[in-house]
C-alpha cells in the first residue's frame, strides 16, 4: 500500500465532519461533553486540511494548524477498516517532517482514547494535562543542511 495525502476541499467537509463524529461521539459522551457540528466546520475553514489515501481509497483525513513554534494535529480520523495498516504511523512520521520547520509536532488526545499509544510509538511524549485530554508534543529539529 502506498500512501499520500491529497488536499482537501469544501467538498470533502460532510465526510470529515461524519466520520469525526463517528469517532470521537463514545468519548464525548464519557466525558460528558457535547458535540458541535457547527463548531466542526468552522474550524475546518480556518485549517490546513489534508484527505489520507492509499493507492485507490480515501482512508481518512488530518486536520492541522500551526502557530510560531508547533505544527498542531487537530484531527486525525481513519476509517475503521483502514486502521492497523501503518497509514496512521505514516502520517504522523510525515507531520514530523512537516514540523521541522517549527522544531514541534503537538496534539491532544482524550486520556481514555488508545490511539495515545500510537502517538507514543511515533515519539510524541506527555507534557500536560487539561481536564479529560493528555497534551502531546514531539521535538522534531530541522535537518542538516535544512
Amino acid at each position: 500500500m502506498t500512501f499520500h495525502l491529497r488536499a482537501a476541499t469544501d467538498q470533502d467537509l460532510p465526510f470529515a465532519r461524519n466520520l469525526t463524529h463517528d469517532a470521537m461521539t463514545p468519548y464525548y459522551k464519557e466525558y460528558g461533553l457535547w458535540w458541535s457540528g457547527d463548531g466542526f466546520d468552522i474550524a475546518w475553514a480556518g485549517r490546513e486540511n489534508w484527505l489520507i489515501c492509499d493507492d485507490d481509497h480515501v482512508m481518512g483525513f488530518i486536520s492541522l494548524s500551526r502557530d510560531s513554534r508547533a505544527l498542531y494535529i487537530r484531527e486525525l480520523h481513519l476509517l475503521e477498516r483502514y486502521r492497523k495498516q501503518g497509514a496512521g504511523s505514516w502520517v504522523l512520521e510525515s507531520m514530523a517532517v512537516k514540523a521541522r520547520a517549527l522544531g514541534l509536532l503537538r496534539l491532544t488526545v482524550f486520556k481514555t482514547n488508545p490511539a495515545r499509544r500510537l502517538y507514543q510509538r511515533s515519539g510524541l511524549s506527555i507534557v500536560g494535562e487539561e481536564d479529560c485530554f493528555w497534551r502531546m508534543e514531539r521535538e522534531c529539529p530541522a535537518a542538516l543542511g535544512e
